[in-house]
Formats: structure tokens, sequence, C-alpha cells
């Protein structure tokens, strides 16, 4: 009967040495279903290397963590399903869906996770979109029950320089570096790199203004030389039909008429258009010249 009962309590010594017959059996806690999915999916994220299937998996872990009551546990299982689920969608080049697969589960953007918010900030500053982010991030850092969180100064910062910074908003971060709980060295930090955006900031502005001056004199210098450029096209033009051949002809008809109104006209004298009546002089002899060629018979007879 000993040897019986040494061997029967042999397997209980893990559970705390041999039971007493009015002390209840203690069973091991119960392993959340969502725990093995978020296992499985960071194995298809990291070893096999399938994003789809991870993503997929994080889903199906979020669905079995609807029906569980709210514990550490499942807070710190859900917020490694995001961590998951956010580095699959940004391999699988789908970082804009991030925010909004986010907030599907978490609803507004003041319950996310302070993990989960340093990625999105992260993912969305390095992807150059880190205006994406502002509304959540704002509304984030404004919630009373965030601001007493110890990552609170750490993503205030974070917001100050990935997203406010490079958005060009300086008056909202100096707001921002003034009201947050930031050590000497953060504030000195955060301020100092303000200072830096804005003498960058006014060096573009100087810069862009030299710059348009400067197309604007550009424009106005080309449109002078379209301007010279139309205007030779039209003497060209002009000068081609005034040496063109019916120019010519209405020059030497209006010629012609000169001459008969010299000839014709009694009040005309040789005195008051010598030019003209040379020319007229000159018009008789070419006039004779030709008939004589013409008709040299009947100037004989």
């Amino acid at each position: 009967m000993k040897s019986d009962t040494s061997t029967s309590a042999a397997p209980l010594k893990g559970l705390g040495g041999p039971l007493r017959s009015s002390e209840p059996a203690r069973a091991p806690p119960a392993v959340l279903p969502a725990v093995h999915l978020l296992e499985e999916a960071a194995d298809l994220l990291v070893v096999h290397l399938d994003f789809p299937a991870a993503l997929e998996t994080c889903e199906r872990a979020w669905q079995s963590l609807a029906e569980e009551p709210s514990s550490s546990t499942v807070v710190e299982v859900k917020c490694s399903l995001c961590v998951v689920g956010i580095q699959a969608l940004a391999e699988m080049d789908r970082w804009r869906e991030v925010l909004s697969w986010v907030l599907q589960y978490y609803q507004v953007p003041e319950k996310l996770p302070p993990k989960v918010l340093e990625l999105c900030i992260l993912l969305y500053s390095k992807m150059k979109e880190p205006g994406a982010v502002l509304a959540v991030v704002d509304a984030w850092l404004q919630d009373p029950d965030n601001q007493d969180l110890p990552e609170y100064g750490a993503l205030a910062e974070l917001d100050l320089l990935r997203v406010l910074l490079p958005l060009g908003r300086l008056s909202e971060a100096e707001v921002l570096a003034k009201a947050a709980a930031f050590s000497e060295g953060q504030r000195e930090e955060v301020l100092q790199a303000i200072h830096t955006a804005r003498q960058q900031h006014t060096q573009e502005h100087v810069s862009s203004q030299e710059q348009q001056k400067l197309n604007q004199e550009g424009s106005l210098s080309c449109k002078l030389m379209s301007l010279l450029r139309l205007f030779r096209r039209l003497w060209d033009s002009a000068a081609s039909h005034l040496l063109s051949h019916p120019f010519k002809k209405s020059l030497l008809a209006a010629l012609i008429l000169c001459l008969l109104v010299l000839r014709f006209d009694p009040g005309t004298t040789p005195s008051s258009l010598p030019f003209l009546y040379q020319l007229a002089q000159l018009f008789r002899r070419i006039q004779k010249a030709t008939l004589s060629r013409l008709y040299p018979l009947a100037l004989r007879d």
C-alpha cells in the first residue's frame, strides 16, 4: 500500500506536493486560442514570409478575441496582433491601409496602444506621408487618459519631429513643446529643432520668391523675343510682298498714270515737276525706240 501511495503521488509534485482529501485540484490557466494564432501569424511573417496568410491569421485571432472578457492578456495579445498585421501590410506594399485596418478594431484613435501608434507614425513618416496620421496622433495626445501614460512624452516628441515639423506646422509644434511633459533635455532638443526648421522655412521662402522673380523676368524676356520674332516675320512678309511681281505691276501702272496726267494736264509745266518731267521724257524715248523697232517702214514713210 505504501508503494502504491508513493507511486500515485509522484506525478503530482509539480502541483505543490501530494494532495489532501480536502484540497481541490488546481488546473493550469487556459491558453487563449488567439495566442496560438498569434504565434502562427508571427511564424508565417518571419519564417515563411507568407504575408497574406499572416494577415489573415491575425484577423481570425481578432475575431476569436471579440468574445473574450477584457484582461491584461487580451490587451497585450491585441497589440501584438496589430504589430504583426502592420508589418504584413507594409511588406505587401499596402501600407496606406494600415491606419484604417487598425482603427477597425480599436474604433477610435484615443484607444490605440502606444506601440501601435508609434509604428503608424514611423511608417507614414518613412513613406513621406505624415499628414495621414496628423488627426489620429492629435486626438490621441489630447485625450486626458493618455496623458498619464509613461509613453506619452516619447510619442509627443515623435509627433513633433516626424509629423508637425515635416508638415511645416511650426506654431502647433511650439505649443506642443511647451505643453507636453518633456524633460529639460527633450524640451531643449525639440525647441532647437523648431528653430532650425523655422530658419530653413524662411530661407526656402526667400529662395522661392527669388526664383519666382527670375521666372517672371525670364517670362518677360521670352515674350519680348517672341514679339521681336513676330515683327521680323511681319517685316519679311511685307518686304516679300513689296518685291513681288504683282506689286511691281502696280508700281508700273501708277507710274504710267502719273505720266499720262503730266502729258494731258495743261496746267502742269516742266519747271513745276522737273523729276516727273524728265521721267516722262525718258518714257517717250523708250516709246519711240520701241515703236521704231515694231513699225520701221511706217516711220520711214
